[in-house]
């Protein structure tokens, strides 16, 4: 089975570029959006085979999500809780022998602003994650907005501290990981350096690959053995991220 998943920082520009042209050649079971930035309706695509499922904030060109799949899911929960409901950040699916969830993870912004925030929605995924995964497993996606060590960018030593690299945010991802889940790109490529799937377009860090690896596929750590590849799709142009990827047995 195969997944995807792309912020795609703006779902209907990247229309514009190319986007229908992979998403074909993906052949993708499921392909999760990040940072979708419309609502409902606004965006022209509707690929034959498929069922969507968008969850937009509601302040207008900002945040979202979507999910493409094959297979329409038996159950689907839009948002995480009351608290974490408005900025269209989470889609969870169930399906027979697992659960999706896509997710955007609020940035904590610059100098930390919203740090608070961050660690509060970083406490209650990871309970909603663990609350299924006592169910049956799960497979959560999506721009996580943190390289976990050092190994995950260019630059660790300048950028310590900042948004994505904070200690706070790096604990958060320890421990959901130490929570009985797996991150699949490590888990295959555990000391594969320049492996990136964010750049910044201030800098045209994009040309010398001074990048951030901060969108994932984590799995419960039984799918471990099923996971076929992980891949990062990094001459995917169109966004300021590049598509990840999932092969696994499901």
């Amino acid at each position: 089975m195969k997944f995807i998943s792309w912020n795609v920082n703006g779902f209907r520009a990247v229309l514009g570029k190319g986007f229908s042209d992979y998403f074909d050649s993906c052949g993708a079971d499921f392909f999760c959006l990040q940072e979708t930035k419309m609502q409902e309706g606004q965006a022209d695509f509707a690929p034959d085979g498929y069922h969507v499922y968008y969850h937009s904030a509601h302040r207008k060109g900002y945040s979202g999500t979507a999910v493409f799949a094959r297979t329409p899911p038996m159950s689907v929960a839009y948002g995480l809780s009351d608290l974490h409901a408005d900025e269209g950040r989470v889609i969870t699916m169930e399906y027979p022998d697992f659960y999706l969830v896509n997710c955007y993870v609020p940035n904590a912004q610059p100098e930390l602003k919203r740090i608070a925030y961050r660690m509060e929605f970083e406490d209650d995924m990871r309970a909603h994650l663990v609350a299924l995964d006592k169910v049956k497993p799960v497979i959560y996606c999506g721009d996580l907005n943190v390289a976990h060590n050092e190994i995950d960018l260019r630059h660790p030593k300048t950028n310590r501290g900042n948004p994505g690299f904070s200690d706070q945010e790096r604990g958060k991802m320890t421990e959901l990981l130490s929570a009985g889940f797996t991150d699949t790109f490590r888990l295959l490529y555990p000391d594969k350096t320049d492996a990136y799937t964010w750049w910044s377009y201030l800098t045209s860090a994009r040309k010398t690959n001074a990048g951030w690896r901060i969108d994932y596929f984590v799995v419960s750590d039984r799918l471990g053995e099923k996971i076929h590849d992980a891949t990062i799709h990094a001459d995917i142009m169109g966004s300021d991220h590049c598509p990840v990827g999932l092969d696994i047995a499901l």
